[in-house]
């Protein structure tokens, strides 16, 4: 695969001064599909094998996803193997961080298949984060949400990465779970596959009951070859300044990844 300029371009900016001064940071937030590119929808059932047996491409698929997603602060990672038999036993979040230089990196196994598949939510950070914690979502049939904190009290950045199932009912179960664990903090990050385009009513639900920002991005991010769909969002509290976002063109995974510059109240400080 031809590694696109664009993203190339879009990635390698210099920090703005808001970002020297330390309240600048920039997010991205990719579905990575366990390492499996996927341009059309047949190569579900012609690729599928992938799901489940290694393959000779998927380390270099994930070299080009380490160099895409080097230079961002945090990243939330969807469909990640932490080690089993089609990741050639390879921890992907882990092999993530070493080739992109993320000194943090954290998984969640939200299905353990053993040696056929290690289901995971990936998280890479610059910063160290004062607490990590992770919940299972209701109603506990294999998806996960990841609560990175940086800082203490009302100073205090809460990231929390996630990905939602695919039934709407399901999804409102879980939003609402969301909604009771961060609630509370007043400086607010939620990002990741949510399996809703915005103009759900899940999706609207959760915005009215959490007070954070509407969809950040208007372009769609799925299927990644020919995106009409959009089901990954960033979702920020209205204190926190958003500046640049945008939709990657970088069609590996079957999602695109989606990216958030934003820039921090005054008070809250994140030390690297």
């Amino acid at each position: 695969m031809i590694y696109p300029d664009s993203a190339i371009t879009e990635n390698t900016t210099e920090p703005t001064a808001d970002a020297a001064r330390g309240r600048g940071l920039r997010l991205l937030s990719y579905n990575i599909q366990a390492g499996i590119d996927t341009r059309r929808y047949r190569e579900y059932v012609t690729k599928g094998w992938k799901h489940l047996l290694p393959s000779r491409g998927r380390l270099r698929n994930l070299d080009l996803i380490a160099e895409m997603i080097r230079g961002y602060d945090l990243v939330g990672l969807q469909e990640v193997d932490s080690g089993s038999l089609r990741s050639g036993f390879v921890d992907m979040t882990e092999y993530l961080a070493q080739r992109s230089g993320y000194p943090h990196w954290f998984r969640q196994i939200n299905r353990d298949m053993g040696v056929l598949g290690q289901h995971s939510n990936g998280f890479l950070s610059r910063l160290k984060p004062t607490r990590v914690s992770n919940h299972r979502l209701p109603p506990g049939n294999g998806r996960g949400a990841m609560l990175v904190e940086f800082g203490t009290g009302t100073e205090a950045l809460v990231v929390c990465s996630l990905h939602l199932a695919l039934s709407r009912r399901v999804r409102s179960r879980q939003l609402d779970f969301i909604n009771e664990l961060v609630g509370a903090y007043p400086h607010v990050v939620v990002m990741g596959d949510l399996n809703a385009c915005s103009e759900s009513n899940e999706i609207r639900a959760f915005i009215a009951k959490t007070g954070l920002s509407k969809p950040v991005c208007n372009q769609a991010t799925f299927p990644s070859w020919r995106p009409v769909r959009r089901i990954d969002h960033i979702f920020v509290s209205s204190a926190i300044e958003i500046t640049h976002t945008q939709v990657v063109d970088y069609p590996l995974s079957d999602h695109l990844p989606i990216r958030v510059e934003l820039v921090l109240p005054e008070g809250v400080r994140l030390a690297a």
